[in-house]
């Protein structure tokens, strides 16, 4: 089947499981179309409401998402030999991939400036207010360079907690599942409790994201009634940066990534993993879509030893796809509203984008759910952004898609890239089509 064809498919797929979130979309630019010629006080400030708890219903999850998802990750890969020999490797091939998406999605950004367009669109005192909680937060952070690191060791984790401090979380989260993970079968109540929590927590996710049709909706509607259908000019900029760091990515950094760390062809692991990057671009879920990865990694001629061990991880933690979309919806959101972006601050946007895509559930939506991480190491909150965060709202399930899609293909190229370095690839099966396996 031809590549425009499966894309086609995709698309249909993601739209028909969508259909609620697309339709608040349509339906709150036209509303807000309606509005901006007939302003209504009252139905402006209902929108305002509904779109402002919707950004605090996701904010509500953020910190047992995070905590939860560590504690497993880190604790399935367990205290054995598999933790020396694969997850070195693991890591410093997801590390190398997520940084070069960052640096992509920082370069563009700061080449094309995405976030210029929609200044005019922000109120001045919001924009002052803005700059004025970052400039404090990186004048407090650069007058002492040793204070900064020192403030990532929580002092007492409870009080981290209580004020949504979440770099502190992560690092004492990180040491204590690392300890999890080394006293053996006696922490099994514990991860079992985590397990539960992140299964709750995706539960309530989805509840949200249920809820993101009207939140949605009042995000579109509002922003449109009141800045016009030419907000649609400046999300393009945004849209367009996002894209070309996606395939830049996905055409030019897998492969070289491939050529450098094994022998693995890059063609013939895309037209493996073909439906698992299908599935993955329709559904917008990683998680969601580890099953048919697995399959179709396994079946293809990776083993079953690196697939179960790399993949499940890798849709845990290795999200470079959404490091590059926070990465670059920052920036957008700095530009927005006046913020200098020093090479200081654009260095911590990117070092906090890594932290906070590994962070990430494998679900829709989740890319902007952590991206309050980044935000609070700047000194703000999303309410402080809501005029901004409609601009991404209003494309989050298009930009969601093609994400989702990177994550996915970049677990499996670190796969790949292992097996082959394990020797626990069959480049027989990999590199003959003819010879797959129908994935059901």
């Amino acid at each position: 089947m031809k590549l425009h064809m499966q894309i086609l498919i995709a698309l249909g797929l993601g739209i028909k499981r969508n259909w609620h979130i697309f339709f608040g979309i349509i339906a709150g630019i036209l509303v807000g179309i309606y509005l901006h010629g007939h302003a209504n006080a009252i139905i402006s400030n209902v929108l305002v409401f509904v779109g402002q708890v919707f950004i605090r219903l996701i904010q509500m999850v953020v910190i047992p998402l995070v905590v939860s998802a560590i504690v497993i990750g880190i604790t399935s890969i367990g205290d054995n030999k598999q933790l020396g020999k694969f997850g070195t490797k693991m890591i410093l091939y997801y590390g190398i991939i997520t940084t070069i998406a960052v640096t992509i999605g920082a370069s563009l950004s700061i080449l094309i400036k995405p976030g210029l367009g929609a200044a005019h669109y922000i109120a001045e005192n919001t924009a002052y207010e803005v700059q004025a909680s970052v400039a404090t937060a990186m004048e407090q952070q650069q007058g002492n360079i040793l204070n900064l690191f020192l403030g990532f060791i929580p002092s007492n984790p409870l009080h981290s907690f209580s004020v949504g401090d979440m770099v502190p979380i992560i690092v004492f989260v990180v040491i204590f599942a690392i300890a999890l993970a080394k006293v053996g079968d006696i922490n099994r109540p514990i991860v079992s409790f985590f397990e539960s929590v992140f299964a709750a927590t995706m539960k309530i996710t989805d509840w949200i994201m249920f809820f993101a049709a009207p939140g949605v909706f009042a995000l579109t509607a509002s922003a449109v009634s009141s800045f016009g259908i030419d907000i649609f000019m400046s999300i393009s900029k945004y849209l367009g940066v996002l894209l070309i760091g996606f395939a830049i990515q996905m055409f030019v950094v897998y492969p070289l990534f491939l050529k450098f760390f094994s022998k693995v062809s890059a063609p013939m692991l895309f037209s493996a993993i073909a439906e698992a990057m299908m599935v993955a671009f329709g559904t917008a879920s990683s998680s969601a879509t580890l099953p048919l990865t697995i399959a179709c990694c396994e079946k293809r001629g990776i083993s079953h030893r690196i697939s179960s061990f790399v993949l499940p991880l890798g849709a845990t933690l290795n999200f470079d796809g959404t490091a590059l979309l926070q990465t670059v919806a920052v920036i957008f959101l700095a530009q927005a509203y006046g913020v200098v972006l020093t090479p200081f601050l654009i260095v911590q946007i990117a070092l906090l984008a890594i932290v906070a895509s590994s962070t990430c559930a494998g679900i829709p939506g989740a890319g902007l759910i952590t991206i309050a991480l980044i935000l609070n190491g700047m000194g703000l909150s999303p309410e402080q952004l809501v005029a901004g965060f409609a601009f991404l709202f209003t494309i989050e399930r298009i930009t969601d898609m093609f994400r989702t899609m990177l994550n996915v293909t970049s677990d499996a190229v670190v796969a790949a890239t292992i097996a082959d370095n394990e020797n626990e690839i069959n480049y027989d099966l990999l590199n003959n089509p003819a010879a797959y396996e129908e994935i059901a």
